[in-house]
């Protein structure tokens, strides 16, 4: 019983919603962290040809 009213519950769905959010945001902000760490130690190919014209 108590399930269907949870269901049904705003409230429930809002916090939801928001966990889901944050964890995505934080998700991004790791990949973002992670491409400029990969750009740094690597370069950008732009970068890497500018001897070669």
């Amino acid at each position: 019983m108590d399930a269907k009213k949870l269901l049904k519950d705003r409230k429930f769905w809002f916090a939801s919603f928001l966990i889901v959010w944050a964890a995505a945001l934080q998700g991004h902000m790791m990949w973002l962290q992670r491409q400029d760490a990969f750009k740094e130690k690597f370069g950008t190919e732009d970068q890497n040809n500018d001897g070669e014209s």
